[in-house]
This record gives C-alpha cells, structure tokens and sequence, in this order.
C-alpha cells in the first residue's frame, strides 16, 4: 500500500493540492479495505473511507466506485466531475481528463472496460459493456457506445473511429 501511494504521489507531480491524488488515494485505500477480513476494524476503516470519498466527491466532483479496478499510474488529468462506476475497469497508464463518465446504458449491459495507456478526452462519457483496446484515443465531448479497438481514435455523437488516426500504445499523457 505505501509503494502505491508513493507512485501516486510521483504520478500527480507531488502536489497536495492536486484534486485528482486525493481521489485516486481514496480510491487506492478504499480497494485495499475491500481486501481485509470482515471485522470492526474493517467496518470502522469502511467508515473513514466513506467520509473521505464523500468529501473529495464534495471538493472535487470526482467519484470512483470503490470496486472499480483502475490499473497502475492511472492519471487524472485535470481533475474535476469525473465519474467511475464501480465496476467500471481502467488499465494502466491510462489518462482520464475532466468531465469524463464511465457508466452504464440502459441499451447495452454491462460497463466499460478500457485497455492499457488509453487517453479519454475532456467530456466523453463511455457507457455501457465496451471495451477500449489498448492505446486508443477517445476525442473530448464524444459518447462512446460501441467498441473502440487497440489504437484507434472514437470521434463524435455517437462515436466513430477516424480512419488513419492511429496513437502507439505507449504513448502517455503527462499534466502541463
């Protein structure tokens, strides 16, 4: 748990003011008490998290299930009313900007699951049982509602890929 949240703290450019480390240690924390055994002193840890994550829901708009599988060196990027269901999977390295939903539709069950080094832009809302391939670039203020496969680009009300615009994988985004 301490290497992780020393990995955030470099991951978020160590700044305490940074909206977006205080939910992803809450975040971080309330999944490692999901591992303890059931007991009072995993009840009143329970407790602590839930205030924490309802005053950095309060401060800063952001909200991630507690049973939402983000994979290492997830990056808020600019932190704000960003939403993660809780069964919603985010893979490493991915980079999430503001305004951003991973939710359900009521037309397709299930939740997003998005790949390793996954850029989503400003204001996309994914919805639904999707899956982002790997190095895939969701452009800002799109609604993704179908898959979106390794690398490519998802533009537009509903999404759809823009041909010739492939990202590697291995790009990542870092804060300005």
């Amino acid at each position: 748990m301490i290497r992780c949240l020393i990995r955030e703290w470099n991951l978020h450019e160590r700044s305490l003011s940074d909206f977006a480390l205080w939910a992803i240690v809450t975040y971080r924390f309330g999944a490692w008490l999901a591992g303890l055994p059931r007991g009072p002193i995993r009840w009143a840890a329970f407790n602590v998290y839930f205030v924490m994550a309802k005053t950095v829901e309060i401060v800063s708009g952001i909200w991630i299930g507690h049973g939402a599988e983000l994979g290492e060196n997830v990056h808020l990027v600019h932190s704000g009313n960003i939403k993660i269901h809780r069964d919603a999977k985010v893979g490493a390295g991915s980079s999430i900007m503001h305004d951003v939903t991973l939710g359900m539709n009521m037309g397709r069950p299930g939740l997003p699951q998005v790949g390793e080094n996954v850029l989503i832009g400003v204001g996309a809302k994914l919805l639904g049982g999707i899956r982002i391939g790997d190095g895939a670039t969701i452009a800002p203020n799109s609604l993704v509602i179908t898959d979106v496969p390794a690398g490519a680009t998802a533009m537009g009300v509903p999404a759809r890929m823009m041909p010739g615009r492939v990202r590697s994988s291995k790009t990542v985004l870092r804060s300005v």
